[in-house]
C-alpha cells in the first residue's frame, strides 16, 4: 500500500479515504499512477466557504474525465468530516480508483474519495495592503482545451514553476503560455486593470478557473466594474494601472512588484477585498 501522510494532533487522524479514517491509498490507485482525478482546496471558517461552487467545479472535472461519481456520498462525508472542525483547509481528492498497469481505465471504476484537513495559512495584513512580489516564471503552460479550467491532479507544470524560486523574496509566480499570453499565477488567478476597466485572462486553452475568480466575476456588475475576459500579453503588464491575484484561500491580494514594475493597491482591488470580507470571510 502507498501512504499519504498528514500532520496529526493528539493522535487524531486528519484524513479519510472512502469515508473511513485512514492515511493510505492503494499503490494501484490511478490518481497516484497517472494523476487520473480532480481535487479542490476549500477554506473553512465556521463553515466551508463557497463549498457548493467547489463541488460544482469538481463535478465538472469528473464529467470531463468521464469518471462516474455519486456526489451525494461525498457531500455526506464532508458534512461528517467537518462536524468538529473549523478554521482550516479541507482538501478533497477524487480519483478514478484502482486499476491495473496501463493507461486504459477499468470498465467499471470505483472512484477513491480522499478528505484531508490542513492548517489555514496566516497571511500578514501587510500583504493585503502592500501586495505580493511576483516571480516571472520561465515554465510555460501547455494548451489543452479539453482540460482547461478544471482542477485535475496533473500539476507538474505548477510544480516546476514553483521550484524556480526559493526564499522569501517572492510570494507567487506568474505563468504564461508558449505564446507569452498571461494565464495565471502558480496558485491563483490574475486580474489587471487599465483605465478603470478590469481584465482577467481567458482560460479556454490552459489554466484553472478558480472558484474565487468565478465568484468575483459575478460580483463585478454590482460593484459597477466593467470586466473583459480575454488575451493579455506579457508585454502589456507594465502598462497596467492595477494588478492583483485571487484564490479561495487568501481571497484577493494586490501585486506590489513584477519584473521591475511596481504598483500600489488600487481601488478595484480594495472593492474586491471589501466584498469578500463582507460576504465570505
Amino acid at each position: 500500500m502507498g501512504v499519504i501522510q498528514h500532520e496529526s494532533k493528539d493522535n487524531e487522524c486528519v484524513s479519510w479515504v472512502n469515508g473511513i479514517p485512514s492515511h493510505t491509498v492503494s499503490t494501484s490507485d490511478r490518481g497516484l499512477a497517472y494523476g487520473d482525478g480532480v481535487f479542490e482546496t476549500v477554506r473553512v471558517n465556521q463553515s466551508p466557504v463557497l463549498l457548493a461552487e467547489h463541488l460544482l467545479r469538481l463535478a465538472r472535472g469528473l464529467r470531463v474525465l468521464s469518471i462516474p461519481f455519486d456526489m451525494s456520498v461525498l457531500q455526506r462525508e464532508i458534512t461528517d468530516f467537518l462536524s468538529q472542525r473549523q478554521d482550516g483547509i479541507l482538501k478533497i481528492i477524487v480519483t478514478r480508483g484502482e486499476g491495473g498497469r496501463g493507461y486504459k481505465g477499468p470498465d467499471s471504476p470505483q472512484p477513491t474519495r480522499i478528505l484531508s484537513w490542513h492548517p489555514l495559512p496566516v497571511l500578514a495584513d501587510s500583504y493585503y495592503e502592500q501586495g505580493f512580489s511576483i516571480y516571472a516564471c520561465d515554465t510555460r503552460l501547455s494548451q489543452n482545451p479539453l482540460l482547461a479550467g478544471i482542477k485535475h491532479l496533473n500539476r507538474l507544470e505548477q510544480v516546476l514553476a514553483r521550484n524556480e524560486w526559493s526564499g522569501d523574496e517572492f510570494q507567487e509566480g506568474l505563468l504564461c503560455d508558449q505564446y507569452d499570453n498571461v494565464v495565471e499565477a502558480v496558485s491563483s488567478n490574475v486580474w489587471m486593470a487599465r483605465g478603470g476597466i478590469l481584465m482577467t485572462p481567458a482560460l479556454n486553452f490552459s489554466g484553472v478557473a478558480g472558484v474565487m475568480r468565478e465568484w468575483l466575476l459575478k460580483q463585478m456588475p454590482q460593484l459597477g466594474i466593467e470586466v473583459i475576459i480575454g488575451e493579455i500579453q506579457q508585454t502589456e503588464i507594465a502598462g497596467m494601472d492595477e494588478f492583483f491575484l485571487s484564490n479561495s484561500i487568501f481571497g484577493v491580494v494586490p501585486v506590489q512588484q513584477y519584473a521591475g514594475r511596481e504598483w500600489t493597491r488600487g481601488p478595484i482591488a480594495r472593492m474586491c477585498q471589501q466584498a469578500i470580507q463582507d460576504q465570505l470571510f
